[in-house]
């Protein structure tokens, strides 16, 4: 058999057409470890509810402790609570035109940096009048469930700052911003059901 007998025509087919993905994979590996955080803190929740209805019929918070300021962390929450809303109107900003998403998306920012700032104020406030993380199981579970929400709210504060860089550079892409705001968007949404289980 000769060497051009053994040959096939190449067969001209169309370039298979790549699609868009319905969720962008940044979005969708954001959601998934949002997921994970979301059992996360399922789980302190659910550790603290079990301790604390073990102690009815008790004092709680126990005697001597600190009483957490309940009035002024719920005013602190509106500034989160209002960040998360600025930052939906950056991403409509966004589509609408990318440079229009700067002040949204600086204010956003700003508002979690309030946030995060005062609740350091308030457990500087904490740990002087004698609620720390060894002084009570109540102290303990404050500081376990209120900072591993803070260090999620640093963390997602840090993206939104890369974001926003991204953006004063033109380089930000919807993708990116969707995946930091997801973050954030968590941040904002499970502080409500902490503030309720642990503050009140």
């Amino acid at each position: 058999m000769s060497a051009e007998s053994a040959t096939y025509p190449i067969d001209s087919r169309p370039a298979p057409v790549k699609r868009e993905p319905i969720i962008p994979n940044g979005v969708l590996g954001m959601l998934i470890f949002i997921f994970t955080e979301v059992m996360f803190f399922a789980g302190l929740i659910s550790a603290h509810a079990i301790v604390r209805s073990q102690a009815a019929g008790q004092m709680w918070p126990p005697y001597g402790q600190p009483r957490l300021p309940v009035e002024q962390t719920a005013l602190n929450s509106l500034a989160l609570l209002v960040s998360g809303i600025v930052l939906v109107f950056a991403w409509f900003a966004y589509r609408r035109e990318v440079s229009a998403a700067r002040i949204p998306l600086l204010l956003a920012i700003v508002l979690g940096g309030v946030f995060v700032g005062f609740q350091g104020v308030e457990w500087t406030a904490l740990l002087a009048e004698g609620l720390t993380i060894q002084s009570s199981t109540y102290g303990g579970f404050f500081y376990l469930i209120v900072g591993a929400h803070a260090i999620h709210a640093v963390g997602a504060l840090l993206g939104l700052g890369w974001a926003f860089h991204r953006l004063d550079k033109g380089t930000l892409t919807a993708s990116q911003l969707g995946t930091v705001s997801a973050f954030w968007y968590f941040v904002v949404l499970v502080w409500p059901v902490l503030y309720w289980k642990v503050y009140l």
